[in-house]
């Protein structure tokens, strides 16, 4: 006999709002098994049925606003409580458009069948040749609180060269935003992926990244969660093509109150692929930051070099970061490993900076910018490498 599933509040509105929408199916899935619990082993660490309280009301279409992360020389595409903004002025090999429903791949996963029921219209973007100016999509939301999924489906050409930035921000109300992201990589080409998420603190994001690495194909990820009260980023590279690489890395930066999750959940299925995901955390004040990050090795997938590593930086007493590495492997000719590390700022650099007259404020941010520097470093526009600066500057400022 099937357990009955007590619904909350934001269960019960989600049902309603998925009902409206003619979503049936999705509904009854909904109605039969609740949000996810910590029994869910991927939810284990961000348990959706007790953090999420309550959802806003579907978002209807809102006027945009001024970016809240400006970086000089790109081109920019708002989608404004859900509602695609004009293309306009887009560079020479990119087509912009749009189209129906949700980009996502069918999985067994919450955030990604809601988003796939919710979604009405996503962004499409078409690349192909080396496009200087970075792209920029500006997901944003205004006015009162708002729940609002929405989605981009982008297809990179083989040898294309491209840098994209999605920006998630908006008012200060308690807003629900269901993202995802579709990106198909084609032979040879390289793209830089960057999501970053400005939410104010009373809001909820969950952004969902989904990546198709072909032949030779280089795919650099930054995920950088500053905001947002609740946030999860999934991120789901699958490499299927020969000599195809990724750096998939993740930055989460949570103060008090605030509940970061990245998730990977990488699949390694042609021989000869490799990728080294690096996450790292910043918690201070009563925060948690959660990484789980999984790689799993098809049987046929030998020749593979993956390496994961979490690294968490704690700057208080009360916060906790928690990370969970997993290797599945099938195949038997592999290099795979993973590691976890987890501390305070060394005393030991601490005092050497300070005996050299640095206050000891000034000498913690040039330790946390250290530890960062794997990160933004690699990025090869100094414009935008300058911009990502400033949003972390700005969060150690702000303590």
């Amino acid at each position: 006999m099937n357990a009955i599933v007590r619904l909350g509040p934001a269960e019960l509105t989600l049902i309603e709002q998925l009902k409206n929408l003619g979503a049936h199916a999705e509904a009854e899935r909904l109605t039969a098994a609740g949000l996810p619990t910590r029994r869910v082993e991927s939810y284990h660490y961000t348990d959706l049925k007790a953090l999420l309280r309550s959802v806003p009301e579907l978002g209807t279409a809102g006027g945009a606003g001024a970016p809240h992360f400006d970086i000089p020389g790109t081109w920019r595409v708002a989608i404004v409580n859900g509602a695609i903004g004009s293309p306009i002025g887009a560079p020479h090999g990119v087509t912009a458009g749009t189209v129906s429903g949700s980009v996502l791949t069918e999985r067994d996963d919450m955030l990604v069948r809601l988003n796939s029921a919710l979604t009405q219209q996503s962004l499409s973007l078409e690349i192909s040749g080396d496009i200087a100016e970075p792209l920029v999509i500006d997901r944003q939301f205004a006015g009162e609180a708002a729940h609002v999924a929405t989605g981009a489906k982008i297809f990179v050409a083989d040898g294309a060269k491209v840098t994209i930035v999605e920006v998630y921000s908006g008012s200060e109300a308690a807003h629900l935003g269901n993202h995802a992201t579709y990106l198909a990589i084609g032979k040879g080409a390289e793209v830089t992926h960057i999501t970053l998420n400005l939410m104010d603190k009373a809001a909820t994001h969950f952004a969902t990244n989904e990546y198709l690495i072909s032949e030779s194909a280089r795919l650099r990820t930054l995920a950088i969660q500053a905001g947002g009260a609740l946030s999860r980023t999934q991120l789901l590279p699958r490499y299927v093509g020969k000599g195809a690489y990724a750096d998939i890395t993740g930055l989460s930066l949570v103060g008090d109150g605030q509940h970061a999750d990245i998730t990977m959940d990488a699949q390694h299925a042609v021989p000869n692929t490799s990728s080294k995901p690096l996450f790292k955390s910043i918690a201070r004040g009563r925060s948690k930051a959660v990484v789980q990050g999984r790689l799993v090795v098809a049987r046929d997938a030998q020749k593979t070099d993956a390496k994961l590593m979490a690294q968490g930086l704690m700057l208080s007493d009360e916060a906790e970061i928690l990370t969970k590495p997993e290797l599945e492997i099938y195949a038997d000719d592999v290099v795979c490993g993973h590691g976890s590390t987890c501390g305070r700022l060394d005393d030991d650099h601490l005092f050497y900076l300070m005996a050299r007259g640095i206050d000891k404020i000034t000498a913690e941010t040039m330790l946390v910018r250290a530890f960062l520097a794997a990160l933004v470093d690699p990025i090869e526009n100094q414009s935008l490498k300058a911009a990502l600066t400033g949003v972390i500057d700005g969060w150690l400022e702000n303590a």
